[in-house]
């Protein structure tokens, strides 16, 4: 059985720091289990970036987190104050926070401008999805730490272990 680290969203553990004072907590099995074990690593990149809770909505306009990250596009509110700033600070804390404990993965809240895997807002504040990364999952992407979102825990653990199932 693997023993690797995850780096994980705080608002996945259940701790109500997502934009709107709220968590969204994953009642999984797995992640039980490596909570038991002492193998994850809590971060909420918007928070160590700075932000408040609660906090207004941000979005990536125009493009994805490895768009920011190329300093091509921007992270605003819907009043339209840029919090890119933020969004860098936080990703970069969650890689030196990740790489200080040796995590080989994250497990990431899906959708999130900081978080999202494989689906972000799609700048509008309309609700509407596009294909990418938000700028941590980017980063740590960048730097060799896979991502996963809620949705794929499954291949997480593959990940984790080689391919073989995880004992209790």
């Amino acid at each position: 059985m693997s023993s690797k680290r995850i780096l994980v969203s705080r608002c996945l553990l259940g701790d109500p720091v997502r934009y709107d004072g709220r968590s969204k907590a994953l009642h999984h099995p797995l992640l039980e289990k490596w909570k038991i074990k002492g193998r994850l690593v809590p971060v909420c990149p918007e928070l160590d970036g700075g932000l408040p809770v609660p906090r207004p909505a941000a979005e990536i306009s125009g493009g994805d987190g490895e768009d920011v990250l190329d300093g091509a596009v921007h992270v605003v509110t819907e009043q339209g104050t840029d919090v890119t700033g933020a969004f860098l600070s936080g990703a970069r804390r969650a890689l030196e926070t990740a790489r200080a404990a040796g995590c080989a993965a994250a497990l990431l809240k899906e959708r999130s401008p900081s978080c999202g895997c494989r689906r972000i807002h799609d700048g509008t504040f309309g609700g509407g999805l596009r294909e990418g990364r938000g700028v941590t999952a980017a980063l740590l992407e960048r730097n060799g730490i896979r991502t996963f979102c809620e949705d794929n825990i499954g291949a997480l653990a593959a990940f984790l272990d080689d391919g073989k199932e995880e004992n209790a």
